[in-house]
């Protein structure tokens, strides 16, 4: 077992993570888990757990409190003597393998001493990868969120600023931009973000933008704090306007040891050491491969037809272009890949998948995708890529094909407007599958007389996957490895705790769980945050003004929900209202927990059921 403390506290066994609901235990935790190894004062838990409405017995309370706490260990097989009662506190005691705060300093710090500037890039993305997620977001104590997250955040933060000046160093502006896009919004107080983004914007080709990016940062700083930006933004607009090389610049401050992020020092390691190993050039992350027939493919007939339509039948005037975009796990990158499959014939000069996502999870860069695509198709050759999982329209646009017969099916989970709007196309958005369509797969699946034999059970259990083909085909398998087992015992046992069930331990991929956090983790924190309250609340839709008081304004609100509906988070919008997918709303229900009538995170959930066998 392990504490997840860098997103909602959560205790996770393998791939399977239960979230605790906000309860005084679970604040409890993140007081002692913030500090770990360490003597927690009592007067400092007591005040992390009751914040301002402290008991009048607070210490016979706290003791109450640290009882219930051991008790739920108990039920996860931590042993009683994870917390210690030492003189004048508590302590718990935690290393790397059981605490990912503990693991992310460790990694920190194994990059300060790398000898290299990959080794020290690799040993930071390591270190970011732990973050899951708005952090302690189900812990309800106010002065761990005053206090302890900002200084979490703050080193989170520094590892981020320097794993950017490595990557501008190694020439992989590109690469970084989305990164820096959402680091210098989401933290516009940290003003190296925004020195970083005007860099990688001029180093790009894009000085009109980094112009444009500096005075909204001069224009924010005068107007909010009346003060004018640093003497190092001040100094890169100078060199700016002087065209200078900033390529020298960045590769200098790559070879700078940086600040420590929390105690213990600075590593030591000298500039010629640094000098000693030479900047790599980058190289191709993935190659693209051919279409292939996806198994089991069902449904989305007059999806493909249209298409199909669009692709091979399309306007003259340039390449035709379809974007397929839609909610995590609603098979926009099946379709892409089974059409493309299925209209490979009408294009002799080639068919290609590139996925826009490195295996690790990285951006895949423009230059590393032109590496691997190689000079986009001209003349009158006729070509259809595929490009999987696009974040923006401006990772897209330098790919594009300038040859008319050519053809582009571009996945997202966003609309990518921006790029239909320079470049024409049909944006094709995906929902869940209807009834007939979700039967129809578990019977190409489980086969004719086993969905027969219950077909109600089997109409229960897509309903319960949200009939979402992710969760539809994760069911299915579980069903196909366990021959004895009856769809309505599944379907009761997956009812027990959905989506969270509706995952393979031997594949991370194929959990519905997985694929909703690693699209909260491409949102800003406060917009990850917002899809949780939205989703949190029991009505099925929502709307700006409805959720006014929840998201802060009626304005802040309204620009939310269509971020989220961009995101595939949400459907339709004004003039209608906001819908949230079932499944959707169940998992932020099960990230915002509440408060249950005893206290503990997990009242009413229980223990992480076994799969029935």
């Amino acid at each position: 077992m392990r504490f997840q403390l860098l997103g909602p506290l959560s205790i996770a066994d393998g791939q399977n993570a239960v979230v605790l609901q906000p309860s005084k235990p679970t604040s409890l935790l993140a007081a002692l888990l913030t500090h770990p190894n360490t003597v927690v004062a009592t007067g400092y838990l007591v005040r992390a757990v009751w914040d301002e409405e402290q008991p009048a017995t607070a210490r016979a309370a706290l003791q109450t409190c640290v009882l219930r706490l051991r008790r739920i260990f108990t039920r996860y097989g931590i042993a009683n003597s994870a917390i210690e009662a030492v003189p004048g506190g508590y302590r718990m005691a935690a290393d790397a393998a059981t605490l990912d705060l503990v693991r992310f300093r460790e990694l920190v710090r194994e990059s300060r001493a790398a000898a290299d500037s990959e080794t020290e890039l690799y040993r930071l993305k390591e270190a970011l990868a732990l973050w899951h997620g708005p952090l302690l977001a189900n812990v309800s104590s106010q002065m761990l969120h005053r206090d302890e997250v900002p200084r979490l955040t703050e080193e989170r933060l520094r590892a981020l600023e320097r794993a950017c000046d490595i990557e501008l160093a190694l020439g992989r502006c590109r690469q970084v931009l989305v990164e820096l896009w959402e680091a210098a919004r989401t933290h516009p107080g940290h003003e190296r973000f925004s020195e970083q983004l005007i860099e990688a914007l001029y180093r790009t080709g894009r000085q009109a933008e980094a112009f444009a990016e500096y005075r909204r940062v001069k224009t924010r700083l005068k107007e909010e704090l009346g003060v004018d930006p640093g003497p190092s933004l001040q100094r890169l607009e100078l060199s700016i306007l002087r065209g200078e090389d900033l390529g020298m610049l960045a590769a200098d401050r790559a070879t700078t040891t940086p600040p420590a992020i929390e105690g213990g020092g600075q590593a030591d390691r000298s500039a010629s050491a640094a000098a000693s190993h030479p900047l790599p050039a980058p190289v191709p992350a993935v190659r693209p491969a051919a279409p292939a027939a996806v198994s089991c493919f069902t449904g989305r007939t007059a999806d493909g037809e249209a298409i199909t339509e669009r692709l091979v039948s399309g306007p003259g005037a340039g390449p035709a272009l379809v974007v397929v975009s839609g909610a995590p796990g609603i098979g926009k990158t099946a379709l892409a890949l089974q059409t493309a499959y299925r209209i490979q014939d009408a294009f002799p000069d080639g068919c290609f998948v590139l996925p826009m996502v490195r295996p690790d999870g990285g951006v895949l860069s423009t230059d590393e995708a032109l590496a691997a695509l190689g000079p986009p198709a001209t003349g009158d050759r006729r070509t259809l890529l595929v490009l999987d999982d696009a974040l923006s329209a401006d990772q897209v646009r330098p790919l594009l094909p300038a040859a008319e017969g050519s053809a582009v099916i571009v996945t997202s989970r966003r609309g990518l407007a921006g790029l239909v709007a320079t470049h024409g196309g049909l944006v094709h958005r995906l929902g869940a599958f209807d009834p007939a369509e979700s039967r129809q797969l578990l019977v190409n699946t489980l086969g004719m007389e086993r969905v027969e034999a219950e077909p109600e059970a089997a109409d229960r259990l897509a309903s319960l996957c949200g009939h979402f083909p992710l969760g539809l085909r994760i069911a299915a398998a579980r069903l196909l490895t366990r021959p004895s087992l009856r769809i309505g015992d599944c379907a009761d046992w997956l009812a027990g705790d959905s989506p969270t069930r509706l995952a393979l331990a031997d594949d991370p991929r194929m959990s519905v769980p997985n694929v909703f956090q690693g699209a909260l983790e491409r949102l800003e924190p406060r917009l990850a945050e917002a899809f949780i309250r939205v989703g949190s609340q029991r009505s099925r839709t929502v709307s700006g003004p409805e959720q006014a008081e929840r998201l802060g304004s009626a304005a802040t609100a309204e620009e939310m929900l269509e971020r989220l509906a961009d995101a595939g988070l949400l459907e339709e919008g004004p003039p209608g209202p906001y819908r949230m997918h079932e499944l959707l709303r169940c998992y932020a229900r099960r990230l915002a927990g509440e408060a249950d009538p005893d206290g503990d995170p997990d009242h009413g959930r229980g223990q992480p059921a076994i799969a029935p066998h």
